[in-house]
């Protein structure tokens, strides 16, 4: 890909209606267009990042068993009534009519659906645990919509559903999903903490935020410092070893502000391990029993007795994690962003010294792009004959990782090689590759 043929629209400077980092760089290096307040277009660079990090999510999700799914974003309001959330759910719902005046609404959330999926299919206990999920475009009407994509009303969401027999089974299921969302953001390169939180308009008694810590973040956070040691390695899909690890993570006070409670805090958490700080909200994870089986009457048979089925719902904002790992990794101040490998929009940027007169800089980078390609790295050579101050800059700002540049100095075999905030190296191309697969 020659970044002259690219449709990458850099901006020389922050857009003024931009107040947090994500914002600032998603606009300027053209990872998204805004089409109305709330809602955004994405761009081929945004878009790239977001099914990378979709990737990671669904493989994880694969992992401990979940099966796919997909629902549609338009939804019957009469299910929305059945489990009496219709009228309670405030004005983010946007509720509509169709042709024939029938009451519909753009899915905010998908208990109701998958609920009446799950009651009109499985009917015998024997096949349970149920986990489904799907990855969709939700839609909530925000009175606010502000920060870009962080706090916008249409976003592209992970969703997932248990439904268990009894309340056993169903925290089994819970775990899972606490196992699968470190192990998602950590292939992310992020630290996100779980944190007991409320419930909200989900219901239940047990929830756990995700959080990622950012200066810019809404959510308020109250933690011990220790619990960032904690780790999910070792840990398998058995009871007592998911078990473990909640309770490793249980031993440390961690809570979001409608959880907070300052004695406890005080009593809990040595100063020396006391933090108080803000962060960003990038999963969720909720139990709620029968709340919505009950009423919407989703039972099995089980033992000649019908018993309404334990369910659990699990959230992760896939559109938000962009805006999220930027807010974690971008500095603003020198205007120098670095995606983590795993999520970068390329492997590699190759940025050869071009004029006029002379193109063996650009068919050495054609060369290093064939090979790369040949070893399965994704690379970008930038084409344009700006100096290389300017290439360099740019591609500090749209944060692939690593640069090969080539200058008129560049001899034989070696080439100057840089992580981005590293210092550069010259080495060979074999080693380039050596060093960004061993990343990857």
């Amino acid at each position: 890909m020659y970044f002259s043929k690219s449709f990458i629209p850099i901006l020389k400077n922050n857009p003024t209606e931009a107040k947090i980092k994500s914002h600032k760089l998603m606009l300027r290096v053209g990872m998204i267009k805004q089409s109305s307040a709330g809602i955004y277009s994405w761009l081929p660079l945004g878009f790239k990042v977001m099914k990378k990090i979709e990737k990671i999510v669904r493989e994880e999700q694969d992992r401990v068993g979940v099966q796919e799914i997909l629902m549609p974003t338009i939804q019957s309001s009469e299910i929305w009534k059945e489990s009496g959330r219709y009228e309670d759910y405030g004005e983010e719902m946007l509720r509509i009519k169709d042709r024939q005046k029938r009451e519909m609404l753009y899915g905010p959330t998908n208990e109701e659906l998958i609920t009446d999926i799950f009651r009109n299919s499985i009917k015998s206990y024997k096949s349970l645990p149920q986990l489904l999920y799907h990855i969709q475009w939700k839609f909530r009407d925000e009175l606010r919509p502000r920060f870009g994509i962080m706090r916008c009303r249409e976003f592209y969401m992970k969703d997932a559903y248990s439904f268990d027999i009894n309340d056993d089974e169903a925290l089994f299921s819970y775990n899972k999903f606490f196992l699968s969302y470190l192990r998602t953001f950590e292939r992310m390169n992020l630290s996100a903490i779980p944190m007991a939180a409320d419930t909200g308009p989900i219901g239940g008694n047990l929830s756990h935020e995700f959080v990622i810590l950012a200066e810019t973040g809404e959510s308020k956070i109250y933690t011990d410092k220790r619990i960032f040691e904690v780790s999910s390695k070792d840990t398998v899909l058995q009871k007592d070893s998911l078990n473990l690890l909640r309770n490793k993570f249980k031993k440390y006070y961690a809570v979001t502000d409608e959880k907070f409670d300052q004695k406890e805090f005080d009593n809990k958490v040595p100063q020396e391990f006391r933090l108080k700080t803000k962060g960003i909200e990038v999963g969720h994870i909720f139990y709620f029993g029968d709340k919505y089986s009950k009423p919407m009457n989703a039972s099995v048979d089980f033992q000649g007795k019908k018993e309404f089925v334990k369910m659990g719902s699990y959230g992760v904002g896939v559109s938000r994690l962009v805006g999220a790992i930027i807010e974690a990794k971008y500095d603003d101040k020198n205007e120098i962003m670095k995606w983590p490998i795993s999520v970068a929009p390329y492997d590699c940027a190759i940025i050869p010294m071009i004029n006029k007169k002379d193109k063996l800089n650009l068919e050495k980078a054609n060369n290093i792009f064939s090979y790369l390609k040949s070893n399965n790295l994704d690379a970008i050579i930038d084409d344009t004959e700006e100096n290389l101050s300017t290439k360099i800059k740019n591609f500090n700002l749209i944060g692939i990782p690593y640069q090969i540049i080539i200058g008129n100095k560049t001899e034989g075999e070696n080439y100057e090689f840089k992580e981005i905030g590293e210092e550069s190296k010259r080495i060979k191309i074999e080693k380039i590759v050596e060093i960004i697969n061993k990343k990857k």
